[in-house]
């Protein structure tokens, strides 16, 4: 968010007004907003070699969670898209686009049908250097959200592993997209829980420590986010909101 604008102001437009004109875009599947709480030092517990502690000056204070119908819904959204542009300077200091292709992504049926989640995380991870691309995908679709998945506390489970980052997929005008390569994200973790008591017992728990060797091995950074809201606009191709 802006920082010379108090925060929440920034985080009410973006829920509001914001969210209608990204809601209207054709194409959408489904789209939903993260808010993160404003302290967010890091859930993940310390690993050696591995950076779990959010640093102050690349703080996320929000996750614009999009799917689309199809590769070619961006074309469908151009009208929306460009409302969208010229709307981002009055909320957004920065601004950083990381897509996700169907086969590289997840989404884990866990919970009972209405058993909504209560509290989350999102966890974003950085790949360590050295580590082949396609290593590091396996590892989050194929071995690290199985193993979350079969740990039988989530209810809402989704993982992505990120095309390489371009700016040019999302440039709008007068925002930051600084995004230096040491500090870009290659995937990410959704994590749903019953409660805050649930979420802070897992990141507590034996089964995330036991986790540590492998996220050493493929990771340089695990950055844990608290969500304070999660709120869905667009669902099963339908505004709700």
């Amino acid at each position: 968010m802006r920082t010379d604008k108090p925060r929440q102001a920034g985080m009410d437009r973006w829920k509001g007004p914001h969210a209608k004109i990204i809601a209207a875009t054709k194409g959408l599947e489904e789209y939903r907003q993260l808010h993160l709480a404003e302290n967010n030092p890091g859930l993940w517990p310390a690993i050696n070699g591995v950076e779990t502690t959010i640093p102050t000056e690349r703080k996320i204070d929000g996750v614009a969670d999009v799917t689309v119908k199809s590769i070619f819904s961006p074309r469908e959204g151009k009208k929306q898209t460009r409302l969208a542009y010229k709307d981002e300077i009055n909320l957004f200091k920065r601004t950083i686009l990381y897509a996700a292709l169907g086969g590289s992504s997840r989404w884990y049926d866990l919970a009972q049908p209405k058993a909504n989640s209560d509290a989350g995380s999102i966890v974003f991870l950085r790949m360590k250097d050295g580590v082949n691309e396609a290593d590091f995908k396996a590892f989050i679709n194929d071995e690290l959200a199985p193993t979350l998945a079969n740990m039988h506390v989530l209810r809402e489970l989704r993982s992505k592993a990120y095309l390489p980052w371009q700016v040019k997929q999302w440039n709008t005008p007068n925002v930051l997209h600084d995004n230096p390569k040491e500090v870009q994200f290659q995937g990410s973790l959704m994590l749903g829980f019953a409660s805050n008591n649930e979420m802070d017992a897992f990141f507590k728990s034996d089964g995330v420590r036991k986790l540590a060797d492998r996220l050493a091995v493929f990771c340089s950074a695990v950055h844990a986010y608290e969500l304070t809201e999660a709120i869905t606009f667009v669902e099963n191709g339908k505004i709700i909101r």
